[in-house]
């Protein structure tokens, strides 16, 4: 009895929520900067975080067609809340009310204020958290919004660079990795230690090899000397057919420790490799009397890391068998790797640059806030769709649901470390995985 009293509670809190003239300017949340039009198919609403973001929004929007909602910090987690509480959230209301539409099953989509939705949140992992909860909110509460096309996520930049006279935003870290390789690689050759020079087109595809063997490398446990890895990968030694011989391995584990000796100082040298079925590789040396170990242990070797970068293996073999030399004008660097070579690029990338990294929206001024996000002959946005409504629901129970486990093994699978390189697995609190990726596809606005 006490559930469906809160139910029919929940339920009147949702019908006063709407029960106005949701184009009367004296029902609308007060922090609301409302657009002049009134035709809905014209209307587009920003909900933004915090209220910096939303003043700067504010001043830089057209006021004709574009109204602003900032809201402060993050919403309840509606996934894990009952109806009368989530009605009871003054962030909540303001949204319901804004919208003008009504919830769950008092939704009508023909009431709607705006049908373009747009969430605009900071390009950090607060932001993605924010972002991932008004997801839920609207998935769960408003289903029909997404079904009818109308909800839309910002993409602000996160960086901008700046070289002489010219300017450039950068939507995020991959973004500005493509910025620097292509800059960085102006007037390069790469000349190995046998073969032919690489320049142009064929350096960058090796560049772009290097890029993906990097980012599997920082996949890696904290346990493995990422160096020692890398020399292994060249060296073709992450597959069972070299593991499965015990002799072959370790010969291969002592060529691996040439080639370690081979790029550290002169004082540091003195690796000694060694395989012992079983147990993996084993290589260490001493250093001002302490001794530095590195394994790379029969869980690795199974490893879809280790597989990923046993493809690489012809290649690595080609274009690194010996160290060789980046020569950019009059410097030259030496190459003994695939993570030498990305970093020398991009370093030669950053040279001449002011780099610039916005920490949150509120950071931009109108102007800049204008043309990176909200001039509709600029920007760009993701468009939300469902692929796979089974999919999709599966997806929000686990990542904001109660239940912890499968919350963490989701994200440990889909983290943006195993994208990228650039985020460990173990941040495993569902909030803070930065999309639900396979919701979303590019679309550029109009």
């Amino acid at each position: 009895m006490i559930q469906a009293a809160a139910a029919r509670e929940a339920a009147r809190k949702a019908r006063e929520l709407t029960r106005k003239n949701p184009l009367s300017v004296s029902s609308l949340p007060g922090k609301l900067a409302d657009c002049q039009e009134k035709d809905p198919a014209k209307s587009e609403l920003f909900i933004v975080e915090g209220d910096s973001a939303g003043g700067s929004a504010k001043m830089g929007r057209n006021r004709e067609f574009q109204a602003v909602l900032p809201l402060r910090g993050k919403i309840l987690n509606v996934e894990r809340v009952r109806t009368d509480k989530m009605l009871s959230s003054e962030q909540i209301g303001t949204l319901i009310t804004a919208l003008g539409a009504g919830i769950s099953t008092e939704f009508s989509a023909d009431k709607l204020r705006y049908h373009k939705i747009i969430l605009m949140t900071d390009a950090d992992v607060d932001g993605a958290h924010i972002r991932t909860l008004l997801l839920t909110f609207f998935y769960r509460q408003m289903r029909e919004l997404i079904d009818r096309g109308y909800l839309y996520i910002a993409q602000p930049p996160l960086y901008k660079v700046t070289r002489g006279k010219s300017e450039q935003y950068l939507k995020d870290e991959r973004a500005l990795e493509d910025y620097l390789i292509s800059t960085g690689l102006d007037d390069c050759i790469f000349k190995p230690a046998s073969g032919a020079d690489r320049a142009g087109r064929d350096l960058l595809s090796l560049v772009e090899d290097a890029r993906i063997i990097r980012g599997t490398l920082h996949n890696l446990h904290s346990r493995y000397n990422r160096k020692v890895v890398e020399q292994a990968a060249i060296a073709g030694v992450l597959s069972s057919k070299i593991t499965g011989d015990v002799a072959t391995a370790n010969a291969a584990a002592g060529y691996i420790a040439r080639r370690l000796d081979a790029l550290a100082d002169e004082v540091e040298r003195g690796w000694i490799g060694r395989f012992t079925e079983g147990e993996g590789f084993f290589f260490e040396r001493t250093v001002r009397g302490v001794k530095d170990v590195a394994i790379i242990d029969d869980a690795l070797l199974g490893s879809a890391d280790a597989r990923k970068l046993d493809d690489y293996a012809a290649k690595l073999q080609e274009a690194y068998p010996k160290p060789g030399q980046l020569r950019r004008k009059d410097t030259e660097t030496p190459i003994h790797g695939p993570v030498g070579l990305f970093e020398a690029v991009t370093d030669a990338g950053r040279k001449g640059v002011a780099l610039q990294r916005y920490k949150g929206l509120g950071e931009m001024n109108p102007s800049q806030l204008w043309e990176t996000t909200l001039d509709t002959n600029e920007r760009s946005l993701l468009q939300v769709k469902i692929k796979e409504v089974d999919e999709a629901d599966d997806i929000f129970t686990k990542l904001m649901g109660d239940v912890v486990e499968p919350r963490r093994e989701f994200i440990q699978d889909n983290s943006p470390q195993r994208q990228c390189g650039c985020v460990r697995a173990s941040r495993s609190l569902a909030p803070r995985h930065p999309e639900v990726r396979n919701l979303f596809r590019q679309s550029r606005a109009g």
